[in-house]
């Protein structure tokens, strides 16, 4: 399996509700791109307070690279990754991305 992980500084004008949107137009993807498991997303509720202005997230779990290949390459990741990088603060400067294998190696 293969967790994306993705951390995003959205831009100060920004609304939770525009937010909020731009992550159920994510949850869609789900029913539409075979291979992506769990989806979850929201803003950082950390007691740490370390967000360092990454203060929204999300995550997808992939069957594998194969998945993750096939769902960056879908018409729909496009568009949510426009939208992401349109209200990102500094557009792609305020996105950042990680990939992490998970399970047994």
């Amino acid at each position: 399996m293969i967790r994306h992980i993705v951390l995003i500084r959205f831009r100060a004008d920004v609304s939770e509700d525009r937010i909020a949107a731009i992550f159920a137009d994510l949850h869609a993807i789900r029913d539409r791109i075979p291979g992506i498991g769990a989806i979850h997303a929201g803003r950082s509720d950390s007691p740490e307070q370390i967000e360092r202005g990454y203060l929204h997230g999300f995550t997808i779990d992939f069957a594998g690279w194969d998945a993750l290949a096939a769902y960056q390459a879908h018409p729909d990741h496009t568009r949510v990754g426009a939208a992401l990088v349109a209200h990102a603060q500094g557009g792609l400067d305020g996105i950042l991305v990680f990939d992490l294998p998970c399970g047994t190696p």
